[in-house]
């Protein structure tokens, strides 16, 4: 965050990347230690040094200290339902245009990733969920890595989206949930006229049945992507895709609401 510290502090979520970069998420505590199979870093060897450092083993294995980044904290968080992957957490937040001060309305919270990058960017988050374990674990989530003030902007309430709801006003919907299209009909009357509608889903007969009642209801610009992600192996003269890659995760459905 801005205005931090170069010195890493107890307390404070940082992560370990080891030579392969393997990734640890780990919070600093006075007299804690990090275990792994290459050995033991004390924590008290971090806390007071400079983001970026290099720490050493007994077995002479390096780790590099860091915070995290939402990619990292995103894909290392306690989760209680699977996360949103960061792939498609940056194309949502351009299809939703999401803004500093919006009105979001998002169902269901899961794990608090899609919440995460909400918050993050300065929007208001009113999240309905049915689960109160994922709510906990959203919230916790949340405020491990933007601090308790991001709570102030974040509400979450045990409800069931596909029931109509009282809350209006709300300048963006983004969805993370089975049947999205049973809760377009509400958000046809609680979303501003010209708000937008994202919904992720991993199925395409999702897709399919989200558009045609889209395309049923005052609704416009409707449009289905799907995010690929290749990261490719440059060593040398050794230029190639890389053999993996993070292909179909799920679908971003968007639209815009025309009349309301």
């Amino acid at each position: 965050m801005e205005g931090q510290k170069p010195e890493l502090t107890a307390g404070e979520h940082i992560v370990l990347i080891d030579n392969r970069q393997r990734r640890y998420l780990v919070t600093l505590e006075p007299g804690g230690e990090f275990h792994s199979h290459a050995g033991v870093i004390p924590h008290d060897q971090v806390i007071g040094s400079l983001e970026g450092s290099e720490y050493r083993t007994a077995s002479n294995a390096r780790f590099i200290g860091l915070r995290p980044t939402l990619n990292d904290h995103v894909l290392k968080m306690p989760r209680g339902a699977q996360v949103i992957y960061p792939k498609d957490l940056g194309p949502i937040l351009l299809l939703a245009d999401i803004a500093p001060n919006q009105k979001v309305f998002e169902s269901g919270v899961g794990s608090g990733a899609l919440s995460t990058a909400l918050l993050r960017v300065g929007a208001r988050v009113t999240g309905y969920e049915i689960r109160e374990d994922f709510a906990e674990t959203a919230r916790s989530n949340v405020e491990q890595f933007l601090g308790p003030e991001a709570l102030d902007r974040y509400e979450i309430k045990m409800r069931d989206a596909y029931e109509p709801h009282d809350d209006h006003g709300f300048d963006r919907a983004v969805l993370d949930l089975p049947e999205p299209w049973q809760v377009v009909p509400h958000l046809e009357s609680s979303l501003r006229r010209g708000g937008i509608l994202v919904a992720y889903n991993p199925s395409v007969i999702q897709v399919q049945n989200l558009r045609r009642r889209l395309g049923e209801g005052p609704w416009a610009l409707i449009e289905t992507v799907e995010v690929l992600n290749r990261t490719w192996h440059v060593e040398g003269l050794s230029v190639r895709p890389d053999h993996r890659m993070v292909a179909h995760t799920g679908f971003l459905t968007h639209a815009r609401l025309i009349e309301s």
